[in-house]
């Protein structure tokens, strides 16, 4: 497995590439404005983008979202209960802070504990509504790697006063669903650097909010 950040947009949000280096295929995760930047990127490496994976519906994480599936043909998966989320530009906030109304269709939504196989890769669906009623991480279990999207950040947590937002819900998601995950599972986020599960539920400030 590599993983490339491409920080991208207003708030600088990670969009990731999760590639399997023996054959190429790559996943793109929460693709942020740039949709051409992010084709001709993977063009230039060499690689074959074959699904796309949402954390959560915010503006955001979706920006690239149309343009990439129009040009390369490629399912989007979210959570299920993200659906209306992501279809509805007043929800997901790309009808304010300035930016073109975006809706997107999701074209396989996932339940708690699914495992999905794609591009190589086993990946477990981990439902944790907080700061999305529907958001989900993705836990690759054989790489000892989390996509934790808006939900878990190195030293902090999501917000929740959005629609759909709940502090309760998202302490309860990262202290029950994420922090029993292997300490030594690598935690990669929507926004800034890395971490681990094991440093986070050592230091992370969630649980003082209980």
């Amino acid at each position: 497995m590599k993983i490339i950040a491409n920080v991208l947009g207003m708030v600088s949000t990670n969009s990731y590439f999760v590639i399997n280096e023996s054959t190429g295929r790559c996943i793109i995760i929460d693709p942020e404005e740039s949709a051409d930047f992010l084709i001709e990127k993977c063009n230039k490496m060499q690689i074959k983008p074959v699904a796309i994976l949402l954390t959560h519906g915010h503006f955001d994480h979706i920006g690239a979202v149309n343009g990439l599936k129009e040009s390369l043909k490629i399912p989007v998966y979210a959570g299920a209960e993200e659906k209306e989320f992501l279809h509805d530009p007043s929800y997901n906030g790309s009808a304010k802070f300035g930016r073109t109304p975006v809706s997107v269709a999701v074209d396989i939504c996932l339940r708690d504990s699914e495992i999905i196989e794609i591009a190589g890769f086993s990946i477990k669906v981990i439902s944790t509504p907080g700061h999305t009623a529907g958001g989900v991480c993705y836990y690759f279990e054989s790489e000892d790697v989390l996509f934790s999207g808006d939900v878990l950040f190195a030293d902090s947590f999501g917000r929740t006063d959005f629609p759909g937002g709940s502090q309760k819900e998202l302490a309860d998601s990262i202290i029950n669903k994420l922090f029993i995950l292997p300490g030594e599972t690598a935690v990669y986020p929507g926004h800034g650097h890395d971490t681990t599960i094991g440093y986070e539920n050592a230091n992370n400030p969630i649980k003082r909010v209980i």
